[in-house]
């Protein structure tokens, strides 16, 4: 039997937003979440792929500008790649974009690894009216180069298969050289270190970075420390500069001497898209836009859902009523039978009929690249609340999944921005509290209460947010966010990004969501939900609901959707408005918006922040789900 061949590892590096992420999902099936906001890879993803006979590991870091690290996220890129055994590294960058690209690119070449370089989006570059000569900058980079547009799978195998050629036959390279007092410094400081040393190592050491490398403890520290800063003062003396500031600044000069080389920047192409950007960035009619643009995905959602859940849940009924009479009447059989069906129907009858156009109208604003827009719209919030600019995107992605958005918070550096930001993101409403949202208040209230809820999600966000920054004051630096071209939505990818996300409802979620419905219907049988709702009757009876609904307020800590589905189940009926008033309606889905996240965002919380602040983040959310509630409830009374 013959042996299969040696697996290759290709790492996948670039700078946010270039197109890494899609590059990689065409290649092993669309196991990414990809969007153009920055910060969306925050862990790195690995899978096997085939690719022209040859077998290979890829791995999609996350993204990054720099080697040198600025958050945890990019910190976790330059560890992968100075740590792990790399076959070869597929540099992505943004072709439109090339010579700020190419800083990252002469980092990379400095490791002692192959590097070939994929100039991804030539299409924009083309439509901004640059014009590259690949053969020319493959000459002086002295590696493979490789256009693509991996929107369309354009060059994506040559990409990949050029990266399997060169970690077979590396060819030898020079490094770019910077100038002369540079390589001064760093042929010192090098022979000091030994021929073992890389040249990554030593500009990590004149820069000040953090270095860990076996060639350093095979030396004496202090003698070492005495090198680099010897090969720092002298360095600092002939520039009157940090040394830092002194490579960053070698480094801009060699990309924009590359860039100039290769690259002629012609006059770009006026479209419709420059001019539908004037009003969408506009700071005022860019507002309005953006309001116009969320409130007609909230309204399509609502219209589709209701047209689906009604037929769908009427049909579920009919065989609850028909299971009834089949089954000896209160039998625990029946009792488990009929949280089967309940807990599917909810599923199937109320999550998905909503979850799936949301879904799609959110890949939507993703691929055409509104999202980012939007990001830039709402920076100026973000620092009148007090927070960094970046604090946007986890708060966005919180929209579709508190786990990502927490996850997300890796992008900013300051402890105080993360933990803030992760507090503020996890009440956003994700896709399980939008199905609360649209499920129970859209269905049985009305569209727009229940957009209603989304403004006063906003509205408290916003109060809670300043409320926290001047606890604990900062300065905030300004947001630095890239604007992607309006890009023509592909079908393949927007249905394989809404699969996806599905798949894991369904794999995650559903069975959750049957087994709670059951156990809440087995509970009543039992009569064991009473002592249960005994238990949490002081935050019911304060919140003016009924007694039964105490267990799905519980149960919808292990997921929330299960506030809905085990509502249903414990009032015995899907005409929820036939026992719960308006009002109780709306201050039960707002209650949900902001009381404890579920169990799976509580396990991010925790590893990112730690015991004690995941703790003030559940107290915090608990208290403002009671305040908020509480007040809704004497409002509403008073209307």
């Amino acid at each position: 039997m013959a042996e299969a061949p040696e697996k290759q590892r290709i790492a996948f590096v670039g700078q946010p937003n270039c197109g890494k992420s899609t590059l990689f999902n065409h290649l092993v099936g669309y196991k990414a979440n990809t969007s153009n906001l920055p910060g969306t890879t925050v862990e790195y993803l690995r899978s096997d792929a085939w690719v022209a006979g040859h077998r290979l590991e890829l791995v999609d870091l996350p993204g990054t500008y720099s080697l040198i690290p600025m958050d945890e996220a990019e910190a976790q890129t330059r560890n992968y790649l100075v740590s792990e055994q790399i076959d070869a590294v597929l540099n992505v960058v943004d072709a439109s974009l090339l010579s700020r690209s190419l800083e990252l690119t002469l980092q990379l070449l400095e490791l002692d690894v192959p590097v070939v370089l994929c100039l991804n989006m030539m299409d924009e570059a083309r439509r901004k009216g640059i014009t590259i000569d690949t053969g020319a900058l493959s000459e002086r980079l002295g590696i493979p180069v490789v256009e693509a547009v991996a929107i369309r799978g354009t060059g994506v195998q040559e990409a990949v298969s050029a990266a399997v050629r060169t970690a077979s036959t590396p060819a030898p390279r020079s490094p770019v050289s910077y100038g002369t007092d540079v390589e001064n410094a760093v042929s010192g400081l090098a022979s000091y270190l030994g021929s073992q040393s890389s040249r990554r190592l030593v500009i990590q050491l004149l820069e000040d970075d953090e270095a860990d490398d076996p060639v350093l403890s095979t030396l004496d520290p202090e003698r070492t420390r005495d090198a680099v800063r010897t090969a720092r003062c002298s360095l600092e003396s002939a520039r009157g500069r940090p040394t830092d500031q002194i490579l960053s600044s070698e480094r801009h000069a060699a990309a924009m001497d590359l860039f100039e080389s290769v690259a002629v920047v012609g006059p770009p192409i006026q479209s419709a898209r420059d001019r539908v950007d004037r009003v969408l960035m506009h700071r005022t009619f860019g507002l309005l836009a953006m309001a116009v643009i969320l409130y007609g995905l909230f309204f399509a959602v609502f219209k589709v859902g209701t047209a689906v859940e009604g037929p769908l849940l009427a049909g579920f009924n009919r065989m609850t009523a028909w299971l009834g009479t089949v089954l000896p009447a209160d039998s625990l059989g029946l009792a488990a039978v009929e949280g089967l069906v309940q807990g599917i129907g909810g599923a199937l009858g109320i999550v998905l009929p909503y979850l799936v156009p949301f879904l799609l109208g959110l890949a939507l604003l993703e691929d055409i690249g509104y999202l980012p827009r939007a990001g830039y719209l709402a920076d100026g919030l973000m620092h009148r609340i007090g927070l960094h600019g970046k604090s946007i995107i986890p708060l966005i992605l919180g929209y579709g999944c508190s786990v990502p958005a927490v996850m997300a918070t890796r992008i900013l550096e300051s402890r105080r921005d993360r933990f803030i930001t992760a507090l503020l993101s996890i009440m956003i409403p994700c896709v399980a509290r939008t199905t609360i949202i649209y499920g129970l208040v859209g269905y049985f209230v009305g569209p727009h209460l229940a957009f209603l809820l989304y403004i006063i999600n906003i509205v408290v966000i916003a109060l809670i947010g300043k409320w926290m920054t001047r606890l604990m004051p900062s300065i905030t630096p300004g947001l630095i966010l890239e604007i992607p071209s309006y890009k023509v939505p592909s079908l393949r990818v927007m249905a394989a990004k809404m699969w996806l996300r599905i798949r894991g409802f369904l794999k995650y979620a559903m069975p959750i969501l049957v087994l709670g419905s059951i156990v809440m219907s087995l509970l009543e049988a039992l009569d064991v939900s009473r002592y249960l709702n005994l238990a949490v009757s002081p935050v019911t009876w304060a919140l003016g609901l009924p007694l039964a609904v105490g267990v799905p307020l519980v149960f919808g800590i292990f997921r929330k959707e299960l506030s809905l589905v085990m509502l249903i189940t414990a009032l015995g009926t899907s005409q929820v408005a036939t026992l719960l008033s308006t009002g109780q309606m709306f201050v039960y889905a707002l209650f949900t918006l902001f009381y404890v996240p579920c169990i799976a965002t509580l396990t991010v919380l925790r590893r990112e922040l730690g015991m004690k602040q995941t703790a003030l983040i559940v107290a915090a959310t608990t208290g403002i789900a009671m305040a908020v509630g509480l007040l809704a409830r004497a409002i509403w009374a008073l209307l």
